[in-house]
């Protein structure tokens, strides 16, 4: 990748090493948000290795400094959920549309990765839908086990609709990239009922 990438790149991972919470990783915690990066990368990078620049970076930047956000600032069922993950999105372009300009891409290079992290045009463009798919695939891969230990009170029904609102949101290559992950056996069932469903 090009030079502005690799700055762009290190940008991203200097706002998100700030993060306070962390996550242990092979022993050692690590900032939250740089390691969910980082794994959106490895993703990015096994799921499609053609992803333009453009869809790299936007996959890096995802997250970016996600806890300056909080959810408990916005009212508790779906309309504050909804709310506050657009409040997200908003964020997360802002600050990399910044860092793009800063490392010398064009605005509308800038733009067009603001339009990925904002989840614009999904099922029309084909870019914008493999990046939902690699969110998806690292959220089934690295969170839905804990995610699943966390909501021990929700019933089956209440799992298999969470896990099929993600599944909707990804195309036929993102479900088939899931399911070639070494699931669980638990977590491959309500996968496949959420499937099925």
């Amino acid at each position: 990748m090009t030079p502005r990438f690799q700055a762009a790149v290190d940008a991203i991972d200097a706002a998100n090493s700030d993060d306070p919470r962390t996550v242990s990783v092979d022993g050692k915690n690590r900032s939250y948000e740089l390691v969910y990066s980082e794994r959106m990368s490895r993703c990015m990078d096994q799921v499609y290795p053609n992803a333009s620049e453009l869809l790299r970076l936007a996959a890096r930047a995802q997250h970016i400094r996600r806890w300056e956000i909080a959810r408990v600032d916005y009212p508790l069922g779906r309309e504050g959920y909804n709310a506050w993950r657009k409040a997200c999105r908003e964020h997360h372009a802002k600050l990399t549309t910044a860092i793009l300009l800063r490392v010398g891409y064009s605005d509308d290079d800038a733009a067009r990765v603001a339009s990925f992290i904002r989840k614009e045009r999904l099922k029309s463009d084909a870019e914008s839908q493999s990046l939902e798919n690699v969110v998806g695939v690292v959220f089934v891969e690295h969170y839905l086990e804990d995610f699943l230990v966390d909501h021990k009170d929700y019933d089956d029904a209440k799992v298999i609709g969470i896990i099929a609102k993600t599944l909707r949101k990804m195309s036929a290559e993102g479900h088939a990239a899931a399911l070639a992950l070494p699931l669980s056996p638990s977590v491959r069932a309500l996968i496949g009922r959420a499937v099925a469903g």
